[in-house]
């Protein structure tokens, strides 16, 4: 597998503790199980994850605030899981930056997927090398998006006072394929097939979640976008303002 990768896993039930840390542990990954929110806090100062698999449910703090604290700290991959299943929390697990979503019950095999899945990800954009091709395509090294600054090169995206913004892999390759194609309407099939995200659906609500989250790191007024703007019956564009 090379370099080991680090899994921490929060869940109150020692069943799926258990399961995990032999499932994930046989496959070559380095699990780190934890039954509390606190004792996850705690490992995030000792470790440093790949990936994080947070039940929703927690007692005490939930998995949702401690998903929103490692999107706000970290640029690792985020699996949510939840008995409950339900749309609404899949959602939220979303909005607050998680990369994937998974119900309990859950097959292994599909979880192992899933992590697989996010690593692959990240590990594209963590690897990813401007090549001559891109010097040479006629984006700008850094690129102003809304009220922000993208930065192709340590991809980054910066506020105006050239403050770090903390976003996801899939939300920097979202926004470099708007810089790269201003005024240009791209339908969700498109954004999938452009940041080399195939395995989400396109018919979900995953692009447009994320579009959502951008829109409020980029937009001035994230309820009237004027930068990432919406076409109705086709998909999403960009505008570049003066």
């Amino acid at each position: 597998m090379g370099e080991q990768v680090t899994i921490l896993v929060v869940d109150d039930d020692p069943d799926i503790r258990e399961l995990l840390e032999d499932y994930l542990g046989d496959q070559g990954y380095q699990v780190v199980a934890l039954a509390t929110a606190d004792a996850f806090r705690q490992a995030l100062t000792e470790h440093e994850p790949d990936v994080v698999l947070l039940d929703v449910g927690l007692p005490g703090e939930d998995g949702l605030s401690l998903a929103r604290h490692v999107r706000e700290h970290f640029d690792v991959g985020i699996i949510m899981v939840s008995g409950a299943g339900e749309t609404v929390d899949r959602i939220v697990g979303l909005e607050v930056g998680a990369d994937d979503y998974l119900a309990k019950p859950f097959d292994p095999r599909e979880l192992l997927a899933r992590v697989k899945s996010v690593l692959r990800r990240y590990k594209h954009q963590a690897n990813k090398v401007p090549t001559e091709a891109d010097r040479d395509s006629g984006v700008p090294r850094q690129a102003r998006i809304g009220v922000g600054v993208l930065d192709l090169d340590s991809c980054q995206l910066l506020d105006a006072g050239g403050q770090e913004i903390p976003i996801t892999a899939m939300e920097f390759e979202l926004l470099k394929v708007f810089c790269e194609r201003p005024n240009r309407p791209l339908s969700r099939d498109q954004l999938l097939n452009l940041t080399q995200n195939r395995d989400w659906d396109p018919y979900d609500r995953s692009i447009d979640i994320r579009i959502a989250r951008l829109r409020r790191k980029i937009e001035p007024d994230p309820e009237k976008p004027v930068f990432l703007k919406t076409v109705r019956g086709m998909g999403y564009m960009f505008v570049p303002q003066p």
